[in-house]
């Protein structure tokens, strides 16, 4: 019996060394197996991470990003500005490139590159010391324009017309895609009165282009590029003030259409303000000029009466919507107005303003001044 038991023993020890060994070539298994994913997931992942950093940011994006390389920059310091002008992806990858390529004796200087780059066209160019892409229009847009008005300047610089500039900024499918790439377009640009989403949002600068014919929505881009960054400087003080981005849009382009100096600009938004907080209209003509679409050497009485979400005259309040572009000291202005008692300004129609508290006072400088 003792002898049945041992080979009893000896088996069942057996068969559970067995059962041990296939469970830990079975873990092994699997260790080797995740280990084996593992690797070929970042090996994919790192592969695919190297090929989009050797891509250019922005294939069809050629608008130029001006750069300044100090004198002395050292090779990581040129690739840390290329990335934080976004005319690379990793500055790191770049280094790595420049390296393996053996490029060296990079030059300072002023520079303008595009998102469109690849790397050996920005190596180039650093290497020369000169620009690569001149710039094939260059298009200023002033301050103060309205949406038609843009249009038709564009039609006149730019292989494009009017009406393919006006049926792109009013493409509803396009405006929510352009808001959701633009934290600056909020749903307020998308009130049915609205003569146009984008009115004001199209920033007043000089425009270069690097095509022979630029499509629409480079040139739409490149403003709300520009619109975006400025306005990004001032959120803080907007939201301080107690306004919404498009009520910012909004103050900055009536301040923009009344007034040129930046003195000038800060009373006037002063004013304005003085008048919202006491329940006044803000009563500015260029609201009117606006509400009727047209523009008039003068605004008469009758003009006053048009009914509109923009008319100052006949609404509490801003207007629903910008009336024009506007510049950054206009939107400085609107943000940080000069402080005073005045409720009431007067052009005479040489370029001085005249500021009043009293509307008895203001009545008096109309009578000097107004023919």
């Amino acid at each position: 019996m003792s002898k049945g038991k041992d080979e009893g023993n000896f088996r069942d020890n057996l068969i559970a060394r067995s059962e041990e060994a296939r469970t830990v070539r079975k873990i092994v298994a699997i260790v080797i197996i995740t280990l084996i994913i593992i690797l070929a997931v970042v090996g994919i992942s790192g592969y695919l991470y190297i090929k989009s950093a050797l891509e250019p940011v922005e294939p069809g994006n050629e608008q130029g990003v001006e750069i300044e390389i100090p004198l002395g920059s050292s090779t990581s310091s040129i690739a840390t500005l290329l990335e934080e002008n976004e005319i690379i992806k990793n500055s790191m990858i770049f280094r790595f490139y420049i390296k393996f390529k053996n490029e060296s004796d990079f030059q300072a200087g002023n520079y303008t590159f595009t998102k469109s780059m690849t790397f050996d066209e920005i190596i180039e160019s650093l290497k020369s010391g000169r620009i690569i892409k001149e710039p094939v229009y260059r298009v200023t847009i002033p301050e103060g324009l309205n949406m038609e008005e843009i249009a038709k300047l564009y039609a006149e610089k730019l292989p494009i017309t009017e009406d393919e500039f006006i049926e792109k900024v009013t493409d509803s499918n396009y405006i929510s895609q352009l808001m959701e790439k633009y934290p600056i377009l909020t749903e307020d640009i998308l009130n049915p009165e609205l003569r146009y989403a984008l009115e004001g949002y199209l920033f007043a600068a000089t425009y270069d282009f690097y095509q022979e014919d630029p499509p629409v929505e480079i040139i739409i881009e490149n403003m709300l590029d520009k619109s975006q960054a400025v306005l990004g400087q001032y959120m803080d003080g907007i939201s301080e003030r107690g306004l919404t981005i498009h009520e910012a849009v909004t103050m900055a382009s009536l301040v923009e259409k009344e007034a040129v100096t930046e003195d000038q600009r800060k009373k006037i938004a002063g004013i304005f303000y003085n008048r919202l907080d006491v329940g006044m209209r803000l009563q500015t003509d260029p609201t009117v000029l606006y509400a009727l679409g047209g523009h008039k050497e003068k605004v008469l009485i009758t003009d006053l009466e048009v009914e509109s979400p923009f008319n100052t005259y006949q609404i509490d309040g801003l207007p629903i919507g910008p009336i024009s572009n506007f510049s950054e000291n206009a939107l400085s202005a609107a943000i940080n107005p000069e402080e005073t008692e005045f409720y009431y300004f007067l052009h005479d129609g040489e370029g001085n303003i005249y500021y009043s508290e009293t509307l008895e006072e203001h009545n008096a400088y109309k009578a000097q001044h107004i023919n």
